[in-house]
C-alpha cells in the first residue's frame, strides 16, 4: 500500500471496530490524492454528483470509488477538501448568515475563518469501506452512536491518558471536522454533525461522526476490545 511504511490489515481492523462498536455499516477509508497517478488502477469515478458527506455514506454501505472536483456538489465541502478556493459568500460569511446560522455576518465570518481546510492541491478523494481499502487512506471516518464514540474516545486515551478537545462548529462536520482536520493535525476529531450532513448524507439523528488519522488506527484496534470489556464499562 503506497504511502505507508507498514501494511495494516484493514479488513481485520474493520472487523474489530464493527464488532466492538456495534456499527451499522463500515468504517470508511478516505484518501486525498493530489495527482491522477495516486488513484489506484481499477477504481472507477463515481457517476453521480453529490456531497462528500453523501460519498462517505455510500462507502459505508459498501461502494468503492473516487471523485474529482466536478463530482463534488457542495462548494463548502470542495473548499474544505482542497479542490477549490473559498467562494466569496463563504469568505465574507454571507452564505451561512443567509441560512440563518448566525446573528450577524461578522459572527459567520469568524466561524468560517476558523474552519480547517486542506491546501488547494487535491486532485481526487478516494473512498472505500475500510475492509475493502486497497490503498493507504489519509483518514478513516466512522458514523456511530454516542456510546460507541465514548468507547473510541476512551481508547484514544488508553495508553497516554489526558483529555480530548474536539473541534467543531456545527457546520461542515464531515468534510472539515472529520476529514480535513484529522489529516492536518494528526489528531482524531469527534463532531456532532451538521444540518447539511444530516440532511444529505444518511447519518442518523442519533449518530455522531469521528475522523481518525490512519497512523493511529492500529493502536486503536489493539486496545479497543480491552476498553470495551473493562470492568468499569457499561455493559
Amino acid at each position: 500500500m503506497e504511502g505507508m511504511k507498514s501494511n495494516p490489515n484493514f479488513a481485520a481492523i474493520s472487523a474489530v471496530l464493527k464488532d466492538n462498536l456495534d456499527l451499522i455499516g463500515s468504517p470508511v477509508a478516505v484518501r486525498v490524492a493530489t495527482s491522477p497517478d495516486q488513484v489506484p488502477a481499477g477504481i472507477q469515478e463515481i457517476e453521480e454528483t453529490v456531497r462528500h458527506c453523501r460519498m462517505i455514506s455510500l462507502a459505508r454501505e459498501g461502494q468503492v470509488f473516487y471523485a474529482t472536483d466536478a463530482k463534488h456538489q457542495c462548494g463548502g465541502g470542495a473548499w474544505a477538501l482542497g479542490f477549490r478556493a473559498k467562494s466569496e459568500s463563504l469568505r465574507t460569511g454571507e452564505h451561512y448568515y443567509k441560512l440563518g446560522k448566525y446573528e450577524s455576518i461578522s459572527s459567520s465570518r469568524r466561524t468560517m475563518d476558523s474552519v480547517p481546510n486542506l491546501p488547494q492541491e487535491t486532485y481526487a478523494t478516494i473512498y472505500a469501506p475500510l475492509e475493502k481499502a486497497e490503498f493507504a487512506p489519509s483518514v478513516v471516518l466512522i458514523f456511530a452512536k454516542p456510546k460507541a464514540m465514548l468507547k473510541l474516545a476512551q481508547t484514544v486515551l488508553f495508553r497516554l491518558g489526558g483529555r480530548i478537545y474536539p473541534q467543531f462548529s456545527g457546520i461542515q462536520s464531515v468534510c472539515s471536522d472529520a476529514t480535513a482536520y484529522p489529516l492536518l493535525s494528526g489528531k482524531p476529531n469527534f463532531s456532532l454533525g451538521c444540518d447539511g450532513s444530516r440532511k444529505f448524507s444518511g447519518i442518523a439523528d442519533e449518530e455522531m461522526v469521528v475522523g481518525l488519522p490512519v497512523e493511529i488506527l492500529t493502536e486503536i484496534a489493539e486496545s479497543l476490545a480491552t476498553v470495551v470489556n473493562a470492568a468499569g464499562s457499561k455493559k
